[in-house]
């Protein structure tokens, strides 16, 4: 055997020996899971002239009859580096399972800092409505997606999407798929990740931390939200997956915590199998 096989062989190994947890897993059956084909459209523009930077995305649609239950799908990299083909193979899952995906792109620091990001994200989910008819996408079941720095946008959109500050109108979503995110900005006390994004610490600039995080926008009539979160997160806490689960139920929203146990951030994103299994029965309960 090779070695890179051998190594691949192990790696295999030990990601099966991590167990998993389901908190808040519903009684009942999901719908029956549509499955079938899909073809993609690549570099589709999503943003209108005059924006900052142009916005690509790639355009998963099922082979069946639409309109279609859709996804906005958002990549992570730390809010600074990071494109569609990072999370192609979960667009290519969800796609199977009968939704219409939109791989969207956004733009990143240190060029470009908080909101910037926010905009194009809610300038994706925009798009998704405004050419609804065109492409297939039914305007009233539409759901976002994200890992890492792509679940604390898609969040954050979709918390703040009624707000009068940074919210944006025809934003709103039905259902949310959160995988290790970066729901509360206010509890990293240091590093240089989330000060880059923000532009600036967080004793010079602590409203911004907590008016960029997705958790101080919790309420009732909140979208649902499914987290996917390893234990061993050093760059995410499990304890914001928690605290985030704490303020979504005390608020009425349903959620559900999926628990990665013994691993970390990166490879809690490689070993999400049976975490995407689960969030597709998840966006069926709500989007189908």
């Amino acid at each position: 055997m090779k070695l890179s096989a051998l190594v691949l062989a192990l790696i295999a190994l030990l990601l099966s020996a991590c167990g998993t947890t389901h908190i808040g897993k519903p009684a009942s059956p999901p719908p029956a899971p549509v499955v079938g084909g899909y073809s993609v459209v690549r570099d589709v523009v999503v943003s209108p002239p005059g924006w900052p930077q142009e916005l690509l995305a790639d355009i998963y649609t099922p082979e069946a009859k639409g309109p279609h239950p859709s996804v906005l799908l958002v990549h992570g990299g730390a809010w600074k580096r990071g494109d569609r083909d990072q999370v192609e193979g979960l667009a290519e899952r969800i796609a199977t399972r009968g939704y219409l995906v939109v791989n969207s792109t956004y733009r990143l620091v240190p060029e470009h800092i908080f909101p910037a990001q926010l905009q194009d994200v809610q300038q994706a989910a925009r798009w998704m409505r405004e050419q609804a008819a065109a492409y297939g996408i039914d305007p009233d079941r539409i759901g976002g997606f994200g890992y890492s720095a792509g679940a604390h946008l898609i969040s954050l959109t979709a918390a703040v999407a009624d707000d009068p500050e940074l919210g944006a109108a025809n934003t709103q979503m039905k259902a949310l798929v959160a995988g290790g995110n970066p729901s509360d900005l206010a509890a990293y006390e240091g590093g240089y990740l989330v000060p880059n994004f923000l532009g600036g610490e967080r004793d010079e600039i602590f409203d911004t931390f907590r008016a960029a995080s997705p958790i101080t926008y919790v309420r009732p009539g909140h979208p649902p939200v499914f987290q996917y979160h390893a234990t061993l997160d050093d760059y995410v806490p499990f304890e914001q997956a928690e605290n985030y689960r704490v303020a979504l139920s005390a608020a009425g929203v349903p959620n559900e915590l999926f628990v990665i146990h013994g691993h970390g951030h990166i490879s809690g994103f490689f070993a999400d199998g049976k975490a995407v299994q689960a969030a597709l029965d998840f966006l069926d309960r709500y989007l189908r």
